[in-house]
């Protein structure tokens, strides 16, 4: 399954990248195709904006989505579980993807 990570970034000491990239490790663990928008790291560059129309284009070719605890509080997250439901996706916590392995 394409699995995409949603989760706070902004604020966040690394921009979060550590908590990213074990939920990438733990959903490679359990055989998934993993989407992770901290692949490539920060460019001080690029606005939030631009940042979310990638996060967006990647949303939609997963098949699900794994949250990270304090998703709710971001925007940007809030945004891509948003179009997840919308899309008919799977979105589950990053602790309950075992159980549903």
């Amino acid at each position: 399954m394409r699995v995409y990570i949603s989760g706070p970034m902004t604020g966040y000491p690394g921009w979060n990248f550590p908590a990213f990239n074990a939920a990438e490790e733990r959903l490679r663990t359990l055989g998934h195709d993993v989407l992770n928008p901290a692949d490539g790291g920060a460019d001080e560059a690029k606005t939030w904006a631009d940042y979310l129309r990638e996060d967006i284009g990647l949303v939609v070719t997963a098949d699900a989505i794994a949250v990270l605890p304090g998703w709710q509080e971001s925007r940007g997250a809030c945004l891509e579980v948003h179009v997840a439901h919308q899309l008919g996706m799977t979105v589950l916590p990053i602790d309950r993807w075992e159980a549903a392995a």
